[in-house]
């Protein structure tokens, strides 16, 4: 085992400069009582995490809705989900290395303002092709802000207990935000589906304006040029092989179309490997990959975000087609699982610093998975104190040991100038993941019944989807305890 993975606490002699080009802002995140600044600093990036999560989750209660208002097919509808996916899985890489190399602050504030921007726009087109071009951009900015934000805070807060601490509050802030999303989805929904995308604009505007005057100014970039081979073959392998699985259930996993594609999809990965491998200043370094604990780590984050953003997809239609629940009933059933990420988040830094982040993403795993057992019991007319509420209440546990130990473990002895690279591997592999889970979901759900019929018959169509859910997150549980064993 080897010491990255036991131990979370080994300090960096790397110091990053504050915005005025000495340590003075980095020494003080050395002592776990921060300034002012540092604090608006690290809320200032946690609130947008929470909105990149609050993004995917809250727009998906909203769907009924939005095709019933502008009158959109269920095909067509899943592009609002898939759109936001595809721009974002498609592009941290690319989002990560820009960072690094353009400049963290900079990149960050862009494209937090293009996320503002867009989501305004999606509050008041009309036309369900304008409406899914936003949701697009939107992950693209996400595929920006995401890693630019992790990486800011490695590079500001010392590796060891200040580090963990931060890192601990951040991605607690995205689970937290992927976990509301439900419920905020549900509040907003009942006022107008418009509000599910206008919300996260005066929250966003609040987070720049922050941002600006607060987060540290670029004193130091990596060095480097711009692949921009690499760029566009990673960017395209990501974006084709996402839409070849999500469409695959249309035109058929066997079609000439489907294989064509994921031929398609191997050419263009292994032609970036070749490049990475011969140029000068690669886009991903591919002896990053080495590093076991950032491996392990990513292995992790599939099966966590993969199996929940299935479960969500498939609790949402369970609760309002199966058992009739409005938007509102349905988010105040799954309130327990974003209180309990939440209210874990002052907690998390000294737990990884006392546990370690394998035992706590063993954990997290574990509680997710017997969650998702637990709610095969689940029938037409269940009694929610025995039937959904141990699910809900082992879900939020499992997402607030794991997420931030996972994030943490990702970033562990990553040199500064690679950490917009390793938060962009991570966070790609959560939103790849995801997508590529739920496509795989939702065509075994799609094989198994139409979900049309009677109650019974909906949710018979639902349990293959749910048993395919929890050996994703147990595949990664065992991947992690085989890895931790070794």
């Amino acid at each position: 085992m080897s010491v990255s993975m036991t131990s979370t606490t080994t300090i960096s002699d790397a110091r990053p400069v504050g915005p005025d080009g000495n340590s003075t802002l980095a020494s003080a995140s050395d002592n776990l009582k921060w300034p002012l600044r540092l604090w608006g600093t690290l809320i200032a990036l946690c609130i947008v995490l929470f909105l990149d999560g609050l993004d995917v989750s809250m727009v998906g209660v909203a769907l009924p809705s939005i095709g019933t208002e502008l009158n959109l097919t269920t095909s067509t509808l899943q592009w609002l989900i898939s759109g936001y996916v595809l721009g974002y899985g498609g592009l941290l890489l690319l989002g990560g290395r820009t960072a690094d190399l353009l400049g963290r602050r900079r990149v960050f504030l862009i494209a937090l303002a293009v996320f503002a921007v867009a989501s305004l726009l999606g509050g008041v087109v009309d036309d369900g092709p304008l409406l899914i071009a936003t949701r697009f951009i939107k992950g693209l900015s996400a595929a920006f802000t995401a890693p630019t934000g992790l990486s800011i805070i490695t590079t500001t807060f010392a590796q060891g207990k200040a580090r963990n601490k931060a890192l601990s509050i951040y991605t607690v802030f995205g689970a937290s935000g992927f976990s509301f999303g439900l419920v905020f989805g549900g509040l907003m929904t009942g006022i107008g589906w418009r509000w599910t995308f206008l919300l996260p604009v005066p929250i966003a505007i609040i987070a720049l304006v922050m941002g600006y005057f607060l987060i540290p100014k670029d004193t130091t970039k990596a060095e480097g040029g711009h692949d921009i081979v690499g760029a566009i073959l990673s960017t395209a392998g990501m974006l084709l092989l996402v839409y070849t699985v999500v469409s695959a259930p249309q035109a058929g996993w066997a079609s000439a179309r489907t294989l064509g594609s994921f031929v398609l999809v191997v050419v263009l990965f292994a032609s970036f490997i070749a490049v990475e491998k011969r140029v000068a200043h690669p886009l991903v370094r591919l002896g990053i990959l080495r590093n076991g604990t950032l491996v392990r780590a990513n292995l992790a984050i599939v099966g966590l975000f993969g199996s929940f953003a299935s479960f969500q997809f498939i609790v949402t239609l369970y609760f309002q087609d199966t058992l009739g629940w409005s938007p509102l009933h349905m988010a105040l059933a799954l309130l327990p699982t974003g209180l309990l990420v939440a209210f874990s988040a002052p907690f998390a830094g000294s737990v990884i610093d006392r546990v370690g982040t394998p035992r706590l993403i063993i954990a997290g795993l574990a509680a997710m998975t017997l969650g998702y057992v637990l709610f095969l019991r689940v029938d037409t007319h269940p009694i929610y104190a025995l039937a959904i509420m141990p699910t809900a209440l082992l879900l939020g546990v499992g997402f607030a040991l794991a997420f931030p130990a996972i994030n943490v473990q990702a970033t562990n002895g990553i040199e500064d100038e690679e950490q917009g690279l390793a938060a962009g591997l991570v966070q790609s592999s959560a939103q790849v993941g995801a997508a590529l889970v739920l496509a795989v979901t939702t065509a075994i759900i799609s094989a198994h019944g139409t979900g049309t019929g009677s109650a019974a018959d909906m949710l018979a169509s639902y349990k293959p989807g749910l048993i395919f859910v929890t050996c994703v997150a147990l595949a990664g549980l065992l991947v992690t305890l085989v890895r931790k064993r070794a």
